[in-house]
């Protein structure tokens, strides 16, 4: 099992043996500047995250009133469920190729729209309530300024792909709050 998984994430890192994204008669796309503005923010991210954490601590001065002991567990469960909804998110999408094209509805794809954006907005989230740094918080908002652009972009892709079957995934599955409740639609 651990072999396959391996074999998967290499895959989807270098479109091997299955097809990339832009070989795959069986995902719909994803926006042009998608990949490049998720390294650009990693990296932005990362550099201002760390600079400030460690070396220059300009905005990090909420961590006297918050004990890392005390932000410690929030963030390790949001770790955690980044790393659940990424692994499971690209596992789906691309552990197996679909013979014929479809919504995906299973897994984490029930639960909301976006799960792999919505990984990377909670693994910064858990490394912002380790430091606490306020400049990093500014480059996090950006970022889900930018997953929510380049979701937005993606679902129009889905939309004219797979017309009312998307739009009625819309309606039951949230964007990017959980509702593990069911709405019932009075008639």
């Amino acid at each position: 099992m651990g072999n396959h998984i391996r074999e998967t994430v290499i895959n989807v890192l270098h479109h091997k043996g299955k097809g990339g994204p832009e070989e795959r008669g069986d995902l719909t796309g994803e926006h042009p500047l998608g990949d490049a503005g998720q390294f650009v923010l990693a990296c932005l991210f990362i550099a201002t995250w760390i600079a400030d954490t460690f070396f220059f601590e300009y905005t990090t001065f909420l961590n006297q009133f918050a004990p890392l002991a005390v932000r410690m567990p929030g963030a390790v469960v949001l770790l955690c469920l980044s790393g659940y909804l990424a692994k499971t998110g690209l596992f789906i999408v691309f552990g197996e190729k679909r013979e014929k094209p479809a919504v995906i509805r299973e897994g984490v794809f029930g639960v909301v729209r976006h799960p792999i954006y919505l990984s990377e907005i909670l693994f910064y989230l858990g490394l912002l309530i380790l430091s606490l740094s306020l400049a990093a918080t500014g480059v996090w908002i950006v970022g889900i300024g930018f997953f929510h652009y380049i979701s937005r972009y993606e679902e129009r892709l889905l939309l004219a792909h797979f017309g009312n079957d998307y739009k009625q995934y819309m309606e039951n599955v949230p964007m990017w709050f959980p509702r593990f409740w069911k709405i019932r639609k009075t008639s």
